[in-house]
């Protein structure tokens, strides 16, 4: 099992690095080392849809992303993105999303896009061991404007894990699709008074401009989140299979960390921020603090 779970790694790994070439496969078979019907089949196995399907959804995912941010003609989006023609990557975009992309790109608005997730780290068994050597966690002062967060609230989720269970991993999708002041969504564990009755401490979410007026999704919600101060506490570059350890590493950081050393207290009003764990930079989360008077 464990074979199969790092052949279709691989090939995950492969799509990522050459998504908008053509890739046949073959290729993906080499990628795997095994045959091409073989790996077809462990791949349909352990992602639940094809290599072909998985490719045109990364595809126009990234299309998405160029058409919000960049203003992209339609038709060079198309064939940079690795789609054969205009019409059959205008038939695609309607298919997944139900408009058009030119429409998307004049008004967009937030999509359910296809989030991958690596069979290796999916099916991966929950380990306790530790990094081989010391490491460093990198604290910086951070400034964050007044600005909303469009969040998906939980029942009673108080991390990544309970709040997939509960609400489902689509969420993530959903957010990337709205530009964020941030760049990226973000997860956060929220104040008492932001928590309604019923509601969870941890939500995921992604920081709009404070005038933001453009669509909510059905099921999400606007906060209002004032300008704050934050350490930004970061961990070195990671192995993308060991970010359990790197999350780790970051809270013990935090438990021991003084703010008073550099003038300030922990501020409890503020929410505490998650970014996505992502290995080449290192695993990041904000936390409010208030100057000491």
């Amino acid at each position: 099992m464990r074979e199969q779970i790092e052949a279709v790694q691989r090939m995950q790994d492969y799509i990522e690095e050459h998504l908008c070439e053509d890739i046949s496969m073959a290729q993906l078979a080499r990628a795997s080392l095994f045959s091409p019907w073989y790996a077809r089949r462990i791949f349909l196995e352990y992602v639940g849809i094809s290599p072909a399907e998985y490719i045109r959804k990364l595809r126009l995912k990234e299309s998405v992303l160029r058409l919000r941010d960049q203003g992209e003609k339609v038709t060079d989006v198309a064939l940079e993105c690795g789609f054969g023609s205009v019409d059959g990557y205008q038939r695609a975009f309607h298919k997944e999303y139900g408009c058009n992309p030119k429409t998307y790109s004049t008004s967009p608005r937030p999509l359910e896009l296809y989030i991958p997730y690596g069979v290796k780290f999916k099916n991966m068994e929950k380990r306790d061991k530790e990094m081989s050597t010391a490491r460093k966690v990198f604290v910086q002062v951070f400034d964050k404007p007044s600005r909303k967060v469009i969040i998906k609230r939980g029942v009673t989720a108080t991390d990544y894990w309970t709040y997939c269970q509960e609400v489902g991993c689509d969420v993530w999708g959903i957010l990337t699709s709205i530009r964020s002041i941030a760049g990226e969504p973000v997860c956060m564990w929220l104040p008492k008074e932001y928590i309604l009755p019923g509601t969870s401490e941890y939500v995921q979410g992604v920081e709009v401009s404070a005038d933001y007026d453009g669509e909510i999704p059905e099921g999400f919600e606007a906060l209002d989140l004032p300008a704050a101060k934050y350490l930004m506490f970061q961990g070195e570059p990671f192995e993308e299979e060991d970010f359990e350890i790197a999350i780790g590493e970051i809270w013990d950081a935090e438990q021991k960390y003084d703010p008073s050393l550099i003038g300030y207290r922990w501020d409890d009003s503020n929410p505490r921020i998650q970014l996505e764990p992502v290995g080449k930079r290192g695993y990041i989360e904000f936390v409010a603090v208030k100057e000491l008077i």
